[in-house]
């Protein structure tokens, strides 16, 4: 019989995997790069490269790709540090704010299709075991993600 660890790699490799198939990426409005970039900016504010590369563990050029692509399509603008800093931040811009929230949606409808038949509790415990798993990550990586 498998171990529950063993239970646990298999089924987050499998969840990897399906939620690909659950939200497919067509007629998406970010890139998954894109959207996991904004979602930190959303959740924490306008940051730096620099805090970008401590929050995602990410050199500085591959940062500077990235943001440039999101730059060229309107989903983040360069700002003077609001704290008064030398270093620019990235901040959302209302398109960015909307293409986040349209793809967000679609995740939310594509999970709710998948979780249609299980119980308010069924799916608060799931919420629940998800969010002390990616705390206990957090914890060993020493970047949490910032939550309300």
């Amino acid at each position: 019989m498998d171990k529950p660890i063993d239970r646990i790699e298999r089924e987050t490799m499998l969840l990897g995997r399906y939620m690909h198939m659950v939200t497919p990426r067509v007629d998406w409005q970010l890139d998954r790069s894109a959207y996991i970039l904004l979602s930190r900016i959303q959740a924490e504010g306008p940051m730096s490269i620099g805090q970008l590369g401590d929050a995602f563990r990410l050199d500085a050029s591959t940062l500077n790709r990235q943001t440039a692509a999101m730059l060229r399509a309107g989903v983040v603008e360069r700002i003077p540090d609001p704290e008064g800093g030398i270093a620019r931040k990235f901040a959302i811009t209302e398109e960015g704010e909307r293409r986040l929230d349209s793809d967000r949606t679609r995740n939310v409808a594509g999970l709710a299709k998948v979780l249609a038949d299980w119980t308010p509790e069924e799916a608060e415990q799931l919420a629940a075991s998800l969010g002390r798993l990616n705390l206990s990550i957090e914890r060993l990586d020493g970047r949490p993600w910032p939550r309300d």
